[in-house]
């Protein structure tokens, strides 16, 4: 059973930092590729970042060179670092393993 727990979210001032976590068990994690993907209200899910198996990452555009994806395959888990946090960076943040499995997400709140 695919199990994918998020965590490390919250409410942050803006220009503050955030480090997420998602913990994932009954998958081989090492051949997947994981992302992270967030939606806000009344919006529609978008990508963050994502990595591949081999660790090529990609982050879109609005979150590049504040936020980090990155990956320890011992622990399989993928983790997030957000710096410089934007109000509207709030959004709850979901975990994607491969093509179709995800967490429950986890709430970032960045206030003015």
């Amino acid at each position: 059973q695919v199990q994918l727990v998020e965590s490390g979210g919250g409410l942050v001032q803006a220009g503050g930092s955030l480090r997420l976590s998602c913990a994932a068990s009954g998958i081989i994690f090492r051949v997947l590729d994981m992302g992270w993907y967030r939606q806000a209200p009344g919006k529609q899910r978008e990508l963050v970042a994502r990595i591949t198996a081999g660790g090529s990452t990609n982050h879109a555009d609005s979150v590049k060179g504040r936020f980090t994806i990155s990956r320890d395959n011992a622990k399989s888990t993928v983790y997030l670092q957000m710096n410089s946090l934007k109000p509207e960076d709030t959004a709850v943040y979901y975990c994607n393993a491969g093509c179709c499995a995800w967490g429950q997400g986890t709430q970032v709140t960045v206030s003015s």
